[in-house]
């Protein structure tokens, strides 16, 4: 093997060998660049399909995973319809209770309000019916307690009911009980023995039909010393006979003295019927009748009797007493509330 390293002749060929190392070395250099290059891209390929193999893979789990999110959405999907359709089937049911709920209340409103108004016609008619109770306890008694708790019990009544159609009623009733509160009431006794000491005195009472005896004449009593006894007997017969045919009487009305004897009688009696009448009227408090019965009693009295009697004087001051009292009496009424009641029950 030659050396290299050795001079060689430029005639003995030292321009080919010079170009044959150089080729060698350019030759083995390439092949290691080309090696390398080899190298780097089969590593760069390695690399690459390493990548693109992960890609592959993570592409794949990706694509896996879309289906399963896919089925799931799917899933999920299917299942909002479902739910979509039943709470639209329960949407419908909701609907259709809710009708049936409304029927039912405007059933119930109008139950209630038909058993409102029945329980206002009961309340109205019992409070009507225990308001005249009261009405004839009252006139019966002659005491307007029973009208006074009767009156407060209806206005408890309403109160609890408290009911705007009801409140003319209270209204009525609140009125009544303030015009019971200020009533004055008569002396039912004291009227009652005036009355019967004005029945008692009428038999008693000289009318102006009665005739009047005429005074004795003077001196006609006693016999005359100078006359002898059967002249004055005779005189003092002629006398009494003339004294029975003669009447001597005031008349201040004409009428009055056409009464006869049985007229007389029966007028007696009318004028005790009268007050017999106004008793019975002052007990069942009826003060018109017994003011009426009183005046027509006054100017019977003062047209039959003498006015110039102290009895027929007594009588007549004794009935008008009675009368006074009378005016100061009124009858318990309930005008209000009986006609509040009344426009109650008629719906107005």
């Amino acid at each position: 093997m030659p050396d290299m390293n050795a001079p060689s002749d430029s005639s003995a060929g030292g321009d080919h060998v010079v170009p044959v190392a150089g080729s060698l070395a350019l030759r083995h250099g390439l092949m290691w660049v080309v090696t390398a290059l080899a190298v780097a891209a089969l590593a760069l390929s390695i690399t690459l399909w390493q990548r693109l193999g992960r890609m592959q893979e993570q592409l794949a789990r990706q694509s896996q995973d879309a289906g399963q999110q896919s089925l799931e959405a799917k899933a999920w999907a299917r299942q909002a319809q479902d739910m979509v359709k039943d709470s639209a089937s329960r949407l419908n049911l909701m609907e259709s209770r809710l009708g049936e709920v409304a029927l039912q209340r405007g059933q119930l409103e109008e139950l209630i309000q038909s058993l409102s108004r029945s329980r206002d016609e009961n309340l109205v008619v019992d409070i009507e019916s225990a308001l005249r109770m009261a009405l004839q306890q009252a006139q019966l008694t002659g005491s307007t307690e029973p009208l006074m708790a009767a009156l407060r019990t209806a206005q408890q009544r309403l109160q609890r009911a408290a009911q705007p159609r009801l409140m003319p009623v209270s209204r009525a009733v609140e009125k009544d009980l303030e015009r019971l509160r200020s009533l004055q009431t008569p002396d039912l006794p004291g009227l009652l023995q005036r009355l019967d000491e004005g029945v008692a005195q009428i038999d008693a009472l000289v009318l102006a039909s009665q005739p009047v005896a005429l005074a004795p004449l003077q001196g006609a009593s006693e016999p005359a010393l100078d006359r002898p006894r059967w002249w004055n007997q005779g005189l003092q017969q002629t006398l009494d006979a003339l004294r029975d045919l003669v009447r001597i009487t005031k008349i201040q009305s004409p009428e009055a003295m056409l009464l006869s004897p049985e007229q007389s009688f029966f007028l007696r009696e009318n004028l005790k019927l009268k007050l017999l009448n106004a008793r019975l009227g002052l007990l069942a408090h009826q003060y018109e009748a017994v003011r009426a019965d009183l005046h027509q009693v006054i100017a019977a009295v003062r047209r039959y009797a003498d006015p110039q009697s102290r009895k027929t004087q007594t009588l007549i001051q004794l009935l008008e007493q009675a009368q006074q009292q009378l005016q100061k009496g009124e009858s318990p009424r309930l005008d209000a509330s009986l006609a509040a009641l009344a426009t109650a029950a008629a719906g107005r």
